[in-house]
C-alpha cells in the first residue's frame, strides 16, 4: 500500500512536470542512487541515524537494516527534494521516527555546523580589519539565536511530544502553542551572507577561503530553511493527530470507567432512590419536579444528588446523560440531544 501510493503520486507529478526533481524516490530505489542524485540528502541520513556503507541495498533494505521507518524517511526526502506532499491526513507516519530526525538535525547543526562556520568565517578575516570583526559579532548574535531556538524546542516541544508517543500526554502544552511561535531562523543568515557580499573587503589570500565559507553560508540557509517547513509541513500535522487520538482515548476511558463501574466508586454503588434521581434529572426535571414525582422532599433530593456527585465524580447534567446511557437506566432514543 505505502510502495503503491507513492507509485501512483510518482506518475501524477511526472505527467503535469510539477516538480523540481522529476523522480519520486520509492522504498525499490537504491540508496546511493537517491545519494548520487541529491548530494545534499547526506545530512538527512545521518539524522535519521542511517550509517554510511549500505553498498547497493534499497531504501527499504537500508532503512529496516538501520531501524528507520522507510515510509517516513521517504516522505521527508521526497518533500526536501521536489516540495512534494500533503501531510495533515497523512496517518502512515511514524512520529518517533520524526522525532528522532529532528533531534538529530539539532545536534548537528548546534554542535557540528555552527561551530564549524564560525571557524571558516574567522580564518577568512583579517583580524585587523574592523568591519571583519563586526561581522563576527554578527554572527555570534545570530548563532546564540538559533541556539536559544533550538534549546526551547528540545526543553519543551519534544518532551511533549514524547509524552503523547507515550500515552501520557502533558496538559500544559499543545502543538498550537507551539506552531504560532514556530519563527523562522534562517533570516540572519541571509542578512550575514548579504553583508559580507556587498561590504567586506577581502585581499587576494584570502578571498578563495571566504568564497569557499560563503558556498557552505549558502547551503545553510537553504538547510535551515528545509528544517523549518519539515517541521510546519510534516511534524506538526503528525502531533496534531496525536493529540486528536489522546482526546479520543480519554473520552473511550472516561465512557468505559462508567460503564464497568455500573454505580459504584471506592465500593460505593448508587441507591435505588439515587438512580431514579439520575433518570429524572436526565429527563430536564429541577429539583422541586424530582421531589414531586418521587414523592420526597426538595432537601432530600438535594442530598441524593450531593451523594451522587460524590460517588461517581460527575457533576454535569451531560455527564449523567451519558452515565444513564450506556449504564442502561434511559433509553438513548428518549433522549434530547
Amino acid at each position: 500500500m505505502k510502495c503503491a501510493t507513492f507509485a501512483v503520486e510518482k506518475r501524477i507529478k511526472e505527467r503535469h512536470g510539477s516538480m523540481k526533481n522529476m523522480k519520486m524516490y520509492e522504498p525499490e530505489d537504491r540508496m546511493i542512487s537517491l545519494i548520487k542524485d541529491n548530494y545534499s540528502l547526506l545530512q538527512a541520513l545521518g539524522s535519521f541515524g542511517i550509517n554510511m556503507g549500505f553498498g547497493d541495498r534499497t531504501v527499504g533494505e537500508t532503512c529496516k537494516m538501520n531501524g528507520v521507518d522507510t515510509y517516513t524517511f521517504l516522505a521527508v526526502v521526497n518533500f526536501t527534494v521536489n516540495g512534494h506532499g500533503d501531510f495533515d491526513n497523512d496517518e502512515l507516519l511514524d512520529v518517533p521516527t520524526l522525532l528522532r530526525y529532528l533531534k538529530a538535525s539539532h545536534a548537528y547543526y548546534l554542535d557540528f555546523q555552527l561551530p564549524f562556520i564560525r571557524r571558516e568565517l574567522a580564518a577568512s578575516i583579517n583580524e585587523d580589519d574592523s568591519l571583519g570583526r563586526l561581522i563576527m559579532k554578527f554572527y555570534d548574535e545570530y548563532a546564540r539565536e538559533l541556539h536559544r531556538h533550538m534549546k526551547y524546542e528540545e526543553k519543551t516541544l519534544f518532551p511533549y511530544v514524547q509524552s503523547l508517543i507515550d500515552g501520557h500526554p502533558a496538559s500544559n502544552y499543545n502543538i498550537e502553542t507551539f506552531s504560532k511561535h514556530h519563527e523562522q531562523t534562517d533570516k540572519k543568515l541571509r542578512e550575514l551572507k548579504l553583508l559580507i557580499i556587498k561590504y567586506l573587503p577581502a585581499d587576494n589570500h584570502l578571498n578563495n577561503q571566504l568564497t569557499a565559507t560563503l558556498y557552505d553560508i549558502y547551503n545553510n540557509e537553504e538547510w535551515l530553511r528545509q528544517h523549518s517547513e519539515v517541521e510546519d509541513r510534516i511534524f506538526v500535522p503528525a502531533i496534531r493527530r496525536l493529540e486528536t487520538a489522546a482526546r479520543q482515548n480519554d473520552v473511550s476511558k472516561n465512557i468505559s470507567t462508567m460503564v464497568f463501574r455500573n454505580g459504584t466508586d471506592n465500593g460505593e454503588a448508587l441507591s435505588e432512590r439515587e438512580r431514579d434521581v439520575i433518570v429524572a434529572l436526565v429527563q430536564g426535571m429541577a429539583n422541586k419536579e424530582i421531589a414531586d414525582h418521587l414523592c420526597i422532599s426538595v432537601n432530600t433530593v438535594i442530598t441524593h444528588r450531593r451523594n451522587i456527585a460524590r460517588k461517581l465524580q460527575i457533576h454535569s447534567p451531560a455527564g449523567l446523560t451519558i452515565y444513564a446511557i450506556v449504564n442502561g437506566l434511559v433509553d438513548i432514543s428518549s433522549v434530547k440531544l
